[in-house]
């Protein structure tokens, strides 16, 4: 098929960062064209220029070979380009059948009700998807929303579809499915942006692959002849990767131990029911679930941001449950959140500044009233060494980082005091290879050292590389236990859904 899409030596900067330099690539109609890079490689970037949000400072867009330009997210939409983004754009308290009206155009005032549910109901059909038209958003699976966000786009006509990480949020086979009506579209001639880290997923939909590094596209790959480790070394280039091994020693020991813990949200629903764990000395224990199962829930009431509403949690023989975050730390439980920039650092400070937050009222750091400066730019100098962070100039805010070297900066911080507990929460969301690796190989030498880890993923890849056991929650309860070693990503994902029980822990 001839090309849809052409993108022809784009480039876009920004005071003091040269996002894109000179990127071409192309997508023929009928096609899944994936984007592959590291963080900050200029993926986003590139998605913001083609639906309209950035203007290029130079190159060409051609749409079957004519050449465009977009001023805005609606001028892309005109010539077919629509996204679904990380983040839906949806009205929760609405109906999926408002939602897809409220992103059509020239719907009239007066509107044929019937008509336009009869058009939706048919792309809803033909997909063989699970949607009530009459369902407000909120009661949704994450999942379903991702289906809403795709109709509208679908409905709109749109003949390039851009999906950034669409199986972040899904289980395995809801990605499954994901892939099934990607293939039909794409026998109906539609082109497909695919943006994923996951290899698995690279390898098994991909037509084509694009490759970009540093704001340079550097290569793409026709299907047959890429594998994952052409792949890898292409996005990594010189790059080192860290090496670790997998603790295989585990003591029985109980180091924390969650009974029927429960806690509401702001909403006044159980983000947590009656909840039970139970974590080991040494373990890194991996905490499987799709997206908004109470994950995030867990990770704030153990380390002291959430209040639980009954239930109890005992680190040893110490009752931790109603701990604010400074006593968890002193209890020994550390944190790596889920947003870094936002509630990991403070981030008009500086890197020294950030790496002492926790114990700048030690008295290595102190003298009297006054901070010792020449202390804090030791302590930050062997942290920036011990951790392979790499930051600008000295007294820079630490936001300047990229997101792999704050996550760094956040890790360093934590692990300062050796606590006995990490509770890592998506500690590898939107990090290159090399930095995951890195973040990997912390988990695993703080196993060798007696560190216990709860590790909350989203990648079931990286769960079970990483875990000694994996527990399974669905709508904030503990589905059960399974072993790494001896278990499927079919069957977790039979177990994120409710669909099975694990064992008992």
């Amino acid at each position: 098929m001839p090309d849809f899409l052409q993108i022809e030596h784009i480039r876009k900067t920004f005071p003091g960062v040269i996002a894109l330099d000179d990127v071409s690539f192309s997508v023929t109609g009928g096609e899944i064209h994936t984007l592959l890079g590291e963080n900050g490689a200029g993926k986003s970037t590139l998605m913001n220029v083609l639906t309209g949000l950035y203007h290029p400072d130079r190159g060409e867009i051609r749409i079957d070979g004519q050449k465009v330009g977009f001023t805005s997210p609606r001028d892309s939409l005109s010539c077919g380009i629509g996204m679904v983004h990380q983040h839906f754009m949806l009205v929760p308290a609405h109906s999926v059948f408002e939602n897809i009206l409220l992103a059509l155009d020239n719907v009239p005032n007066l509107f044929n009700r019937k008509e336009y549910r009869a058009r939706i109901k048919q792309l809803i059909d033909q997909f063989g998807l699970d949607l009530d038209l009459d369902s407000p958003v909120w009661k949704l699976s994450i999942g379903a929303q991702q289906w809403i966000e795709l109709i509208k786009l679908l409905m709109r006509d749109c003949r390039l579809l851009i999906l950034d990480e669409p199986t972040a949020v899904l289980t395995p086979q809801e990605a499954d499915r994901l892939f099934s009506v990607l293939q039909q579209l794409k026998q109906q001639g539609k082109s497909i942006i695919f943006i994923s880290h996951k290899m698995r997923e690279v390898m098994q939909i991909s037509d084509r692959v694009t490759i970009l590094k540093k704001g340079h596209s550097i290569a793409t790959l026709e299907r047959g002849s890429f594998d994952e480790n052409r792949l890898a070394s292409l996005m990594i280039g010189t790059d080192q990767i860290p090496e670790w091994q997998k603790n295989l020693q585990m003591s029985e020991e109980i180091v924390l131990e969650i009974q029927g813990l429960s806690v509401r949200n702001d909403r006044g629903l159980s983000d947590l029911d009656s909840f039970d764990l139970k974590l080991k000395k040494g373990e890194i224990l991996g905490i499987a679930g799709v997206a908004g199962n109470g994950q995030k829930a867990l990770a704030e009431v153990l380390t002291g941001l959430k209040s639980a509403s009954q239930g109890r949690i005992m680190a040893k023989d110490k009752d931790i449950t109603h701990s604010d975050a400074k006593k968890a730390y002193i209890a020994g439980i550390a944190h790596i959140p889920e947003d870094r920039k936002s509630i990991g650092i403070a981030p008009d400070m500086s890197v020294d500044e950030n790496l002492i937050m926790k114990s700048f009222r030690n008295g290595a750091f102190s003298h009297w009233i006054f901070q010792d400066k020449k202390a804090i730019r030791r302590n930050a100098a062997e942290k920036i060494d011990q951790f392979a962070i790499k930051t600008g100039p000295d007294g820079s805010p630490v936001r300047y980082l990229s997101g792999g070297n704050i996550q760094k900066v956040i890790i360093a911080r934590e692990l300062s005091e050796k606590p006995a507990v990490l509770v890592a929460l998506y500690p590898t969301r939107g990090l290159d290879i090399g930095s995951a690796e890195y973040v990997h190989k912390v988990i695993a030498d703080g196993a060798d050292r007696g560190m216990s880890t709860i590790l909350i993923a989203e990648d079931l890849d990286e769960l079970l590389k990483l875990s000694d056991r994996i527990a399974v929650m669905f709508r904030g309860q503990l589905v059960g236990y399974v072993d790494p070693r001896n278990t499927t990503r079919e069957e977790i994902g039979l177990m994120m859904s409710g669909e099975k029980q694990g064992v008992a822990g």
